[in-house]
């Protein structure tokens, strides 16, 4: 182990040096060492567009509005409030909360289900142009879920590479500018090397192909709330995990200027007898990310996983007391639709109603986008918590 810790930090200090040395090559040329010629690769004809599109969507006091789950997910959101799992009722509910006025002064960017990218309004109206109306940069979930890693300690690992090309030119004809790839790394289980290893190759080979194709890839390996474990263990597992990704991330000379990351926060399990607070939280989060993440990198969105929707939100707003390398914002999902859902209960007379709700959320997570939040005046069911041990998206 020790031997191949030292074959990959002497590679990563290579590609390190090799980056100074290119500085002020022109694209394509060749960086001269003793023994040794290294070729510098650009992400091709779309590296300009790519960091365009980055910035815009890690642009202050917004996020990201996530309503990529699948049919069968979307299908458990519905249910909840007594809907059938059918396609009109999944366009119903992701044209509320698409054409929601005003959503533009705090979302930047809206991560779609390949259903919805494809799908209109009731009026005819493409959701991907109803997006663009509002400066909000339309994304698309480009996995293809998670399946049994054989040889693992019962872990997982992601599959959706095959084909991911021409998937991705297909999404961006359609108006996709930025793409998500979730796959999970599991305490509990280990979590093993090789899930680690599998996790880190398969986002990095996806950020490659993404970025070739014109797309601005979200890299996300969710170390998942599920155990008992302490705030320090997550910490070491999360240090593990991202070293491992930007490892693999050079390797495939993906453009870090180009991408954006969706982390976990760094909190204890959820099974965990201590609690910790948004200051700890905060704290121990940002130390995983200083010592981790290039300032290169524009942005850092970080995903709900499971907290209530103040808990999300008190914690985004603890790591953005202080000043941040990276645009420090929120990707959430449950966190942003629990009570949007509550309040629509799938009647078209609570339409609004919906909608004021969803604003509610998302200018909460953009003041604390902003380190200015507050969560004196929240109701009770926002601070409920939305953890489901073995969760799937």
């Amino acid at each position: 182990m020790a031997c191949s810790s030292f074959v990959k930090l002497n590679a990563a200090a290579s590609s390190w040096i090799a980056g100074q040395q290119s500085v002020n090559q022109r694209p394509g040329s060749v960086a001269r060492f003793p023994n040794r010629r290294v070729s510098v690769i650009r992400a091709g004809s779309y590296t300009d567009e790519l960091i365009k599109t980055a910035k815009s969507v890690a642009s202050p006091g917004r996020g990201i509005l996530a309503i990529d789950e699948s049919n069968a997910t979307c299908g458990k959101r519905l249910d909840s409030i007594g809907l059938d799992n059918t396609e009109t009722n999944r366009q119903a509910y992701r044209q509320l909360l698409l054409t929601t006025p005003g959503l533009g002064d705090y979302i930047s960017g809206a991560i779609l289900f390949e259903e919805t990218l494809y799908q209109s309004t009731t009026d005819g109206k493409k959701f991907v142009d109803c997006l663009r109306e509002q400066n909000i940069v339309p994304g698309i979930k480009v996995d293809k879920g998670l399946v049994p890693l054989p040889g693992s300690n019962n872990e997982s690992w992601c599959q959706g590479l095959d084909g991911l090309a021409s998937r991705s030119a297909e999404y961006y004809k359609q108006g996709a500018r930025f793409a998500k790839w979730r796959t999970v790394v599991s305490i509990p289980c280990g979590p093993s090397a090789l899930a680690v290893k599998e996790a880190a190759w398969g986002l990095a080979r996806y950020a490659a192909i993404s970025q070739d194709n014109g797309l601005v890839p979200i890299v996300e390996p969710e170390i998942l709330l599920d155990g008992d474990h302490p705030i320090e263990r997550t910490l070491e597992v999360a240090e593990q995990v991202w070293a491992e990704v930007f490892y693999y991330l050079a390797e495939n000379n993906v453009v870090f200027e180009g991408i954006l990351l969706k982390p976990s926060m760094v909190t204890p399990g959820a099974e965990h007898k201590e609690k910790a607070s948004p200051d700890t939280i905060a704290k121990y989060t940002l130390t995983m990310l200083k010592r981790r993440v290039p300032p290169a990198v524009p942005g850092i969105m970080f995903l709900s996983g499971g907290q209530s929707e103040v808990e999300a939100t008190l914690n985004l707003n603890a790591m953005n007391h202080t000043p941040n390398p990276w645009h420090v914002s929120f990707s959430y999902a449950r966190a942003l639709q629990n009570s949007v859902l509550k309040a629509w209960q799938g009647r078209p007379e609570n339409i609004e109603a919906a909608q004021r709700a969803l604003l509610v959320r998302a200018k909460a997570n953009s003041l604390a986008q902003l380190g200015k939040y507050s969560a004196e005046g929240e109701n009770e069911e926002a601070k409920k918590g939305m953890f489901v041990k073995g969760y799937t998206y």
